[in-house]
């Protein structure tokens, strides 16, 4: 971490600094060296990790994470690419690419923290925000069908897709490590509380009552069909949780012409 931008703007109760953690941790358990790390962000709260790590580092525009990781990549295929965003940067403003890069399985280390609203713009909904689950702009519950985000990056072609939550510290960090170690495109899906967007509109007082709800809800998933890995916060269904896909499909690698 950087010491010097300490203490972080992560509001109280939310789960971003537990997954920052998770991944700090992972990177120095590694064996690589630091300066073959390299995380990428985009825009919103999760977007603000790229300036905390004391790695090379890119806060990109807003959706625009994948590409210039993408372009890191290509160019220096030795380096450990992370993209370290939120939900909204991801599957919305940036899903064109999330899925096209989860299609060519660029070697790509995803890590997406859902906190099912757009946190640092007022709490709005989101592509993840749960059916029926209320916002500053959904007063009257969300009405829309929200991504099932492991059932869509399956579908696309990641070759290792995950979903954990910030209950699951030692399980986020394991994972990180793992996908460090699996060519390809990678997916960690890390729900996370967010107490002052999310939490508020939704009857979720604080960072711990949403963790209860985490504690309480999470299943490990066992055969369960990905079209069956929504969430509805709605109902006393089970948040699912586990490993999803671990495929070994050759990763992305661009073809070579001699002059």
């Amino acid at each position: 971490m950087r010491a010097e931008r300490m203490p972080h703007i992560f509001c109280p109760g939310c789960g971003i600094g537990i997954a920052m953690r998770c991944y700090g941790q992972a990177v120095l358990e590694s064996g690589i060296p630091q300066d073959q790390h390299v995380v990428v962000s985009g825009i919103g709260c999760s977007g603000r990790v790229a300036g905390y790590m004391n790695l090379d580092s890119y806060h990109t525009t807003h959706g625009r994470g994948i590409p210039f990781a993408t372009g890191i990549k290509l160019a220096n295929p030795e380096l450990m690419v992370t993209v370290f965003s939120g939900d909204g940067d991801l599957a919305a403003i940036g899903g064109n690419h999330l899925i096209h890069a989860a299609r060519r399985n660029m070697d790509l280390k995803i890590i997406c923290v859902n906190n099912f609203n757009y946190g640092m713009t007022g709490g709005q909904f989101g592509p993840t925000t749960p059916t029926g689950a209320y916002a500053t702009t959904s007063p009257y519950g969300n009405r829309e069908q929200p991504f099932n985000l492991p059932y869509l990056l399956a579908a696309s072609g990641a070759n290792y897709v995950s979903r954990w939550t910030t209950m699951h510290v030692r399980q986020i960090k394991q994972d990180i490590l793992y996908t460090f170690t699996k060519p390809g495109f990678t997916f960690i899906e890390i729900l996370s509380s967010c107490p002052v967007g999310f939490g508020k509109s939704n009857r979720i007082p604080d960072g711990l009552e949403e963790m209860r709800l985490y504690r309480e809800r999470s299943v490990l998933a066992r055969d369960v069909p990905l079209d069956q890995l929504g969430i509805d916060l709605r109902e006393e269904r089970p948040i699912y949780v586990g490993n999803f896909v671990n495929r070994d499909v050759p990763a992305y690698a661009p073809v070579s012409i001699d002059p």
